[in-house]
């Protein structure tokens, strides 16, 4: 598949630009009779909300998920509405509750989210029952159908000739969708998810898988993390629709039209993280931490998302421990996670797992004045970026990750020389592994050989790749993802209308 080439600057050539996503950029609320309001959470969010603002006159759709938000759709007529002066509108959908629980919490969340993280445990789950179709027809279809709706509204009143970006897992059948109702727009898909091979989706039932890979061939482009994640879609489109598909054009011919399969390697504002790193918060949980850490610091930062594989990376450490009792009341390891989706089953099991785990490897290895792990469950943002800049090794063992940028915050902003220790199953790693130490995520005598390997590394060769990893960051921010996508939108535009 073709390098991207460099980006270029401004919206000319895109036609207007309607964004889709679960999330919007902000989230009302109502604190002692006032409404509040405030930045909408994830990663996701803060890299649309980037691009929202290299843009004019961009509309984002996005649901309503909270009361005040419906209030706030319900005071609008359902409509767009300004959110900020810099021409930014906001659509916030309203939803069915039942619906909605339906679409997210049991399909998006967890079945898609499992099968394309590769986290079921074939031989035991998942069962797919009635529950599950009705599910996927009556939630996910549903919502789906419900968004294409508005969407194609917006793209109608916009003369048809727009560019709509969608984003991520919850609006796969949205694209075929909203090619029926407007057959000329331009629809460009970024999926912020791993996409696993042809025989994971085997999992899901006919009815599911080929609904899921038609709805994302009503796009023009569907954009991924890295290159393997864009090949095993073109693979899945041939192997499991027999769809003519060109691996070297990363190309398959539908119904006439070419839609592209490409890679674009999402990472951060490097400008803005650097400056939050540098700021008074960040320099007082710098000082607190300072304080008590040991000769070696491991940190990892995380959601308690099984996917993160934190269980696994705890016991690797106790076997480093073990092998290497010298280390002993010389290191620390600082855990700085983010309970997730408690109210789903899975994950509420997760954490619990964590907990005994570090229980276990405190009582084995600790002493009365040292734990070796320090478990830390909350979310501290100053905190975390305070730790980024103190860590000898950050420990990333995901056992599969679409991007994971606390591996590009981290190195960033780090003041230490520490050395990236990072799965070979984390988007990340196709930009990042030759300047890490790998960890192969089921192999756990491997992962504490590998953080014995970067914590025991020279420091020239530590300062050689930490200096490697963050420049990479520098070079390909999160302007140079979004200059890259919409230069192939313009590219692609024009091409199609000769």
């Amino acid at each position: 598949m073709a390098d991207q080439e460099e980006p270029e600057d401004g919206q000319a050539g895109t036609g207007p630009i309607v964004l889709v996503s679960h999330r919007g950029p902000v989230q009302f609320g109502r604190e002692d009779g006032e409404r509040t309001v405030e930045r909408g959470g994830g990663g996701l969010v803060t890299a649309l909300s980037g691009l929202a603002g290299q843009l004019s006159e961009a509309l984002w759709v996005c649901a309503a998920l909270t009361d005040e938000d419906t209030a706030v759709a319900d005071e609008h007529d359902g409509g767009a509405f300004d959110v900020d002066d810099d021409g930014l509108a906001l659509r916030m959908v309203r939803v069915d509750p039942e619906a909605h629980e339906q679409f997210y919490g049991v399909i998006a969340n967890p079945l898609l989210w499992f099968v394309q993280h590769e986290l079921w445990s074939r031989s035991r789950n998942p069962d797919i029952t009635r529950v599950e179709h009705d599910a996927f027809e009556q939630g996910y279809a549903a919502v789906n159908r419900d968004f294409a709706n508005v969407v194609a509204e917006e793209v109608a009143a916009r003369g048809g000739d727009a560019t709509v970006l969608v984003h991520d897992y919850h609006f796969y059948l949205l694209p075929e969708m909203l090619r029926a109702a407007c057959p000329e727009v331009f629809i460009h898909h970024f999926v912020h998810v791993p996409w696993p091979q042809a025989d994971s989706w085997r999992i899901l039932p006919p009815s599911m898988r080929d609904a899921v890979f038609t709805g994302l061939l009503g796009n023009d482009v569907i954009g991924f993390h890295t290159q393997r994640f864009a090949r095993n879609f073109l693979l899945g489109c041939e192997e499991l629709l027999g769809m003519p598909v060109d691996l070297e054009e990363g190309t398959v011919s539908v119904d006439g039209r070419t839609v592209r399969a490409r890679a674009y390697p999402i990472s951060i504002d490097t400008e803005e993280f650097e400056a939050r790193a540098s700021s008074p918060e960040v320099e007082e949980h710098r000082e607190a931490l300072s304080s008590i850490r040991r000769e070696h610091l491991i940190l990892r930062v995380d959601r308690t998302d099984p996917s993160k594989n934190i269980v696994r990376g705890f016991k690797a450490f106790g076997i480093l421990l073990h092998d290497h009792p010298e280390l002993c009341e010389r290191v620390n390891f600082l855990a700085l996670l983010q309970p997730s989706r408690q109210d789903v089953e899975e994950y509420a099991d997760y954490t619990e797992r964590i907990r005994r785990v570090v229980a276990d490897v405190n009582l084995e290895h600790g002493s009365s004045d040292w734990q070796p792990i320090d478990l830390r469950l909350e979310e501290n943002l100053d905190q975390a970026v305070a730790a980024y800049t103190l860590f000898d090794v950050l420990m990333v063992n995901a056992i599969f990750d679409g991007m994971n940028l606390v591996a590009k915050e981290a190195i960033l902003v780090n003041q230490n020389d520490g050395v990236l220790a990072l799965s070979e199953n984390t988007g990340a790693y196709e930009q990042l592994g030759e300047a890490s130490v790998t960890l192969f995520p089921y192999d756990l005598q491997q992962q504490a050989d590998a953080l014995y390997e970067a914590l025991t590394m020279p420091t020239e060769e530590r300062r050689r790749r930490r200096e490697a990893a963050a420049a990479l960051v520098r070079e390909y921010d999160v302007g140079r993802w979004l200059g890259n996508q919409f230069d192939d939108i313009r590219r692609w535009r024009a091409e199609r209308s000769t």
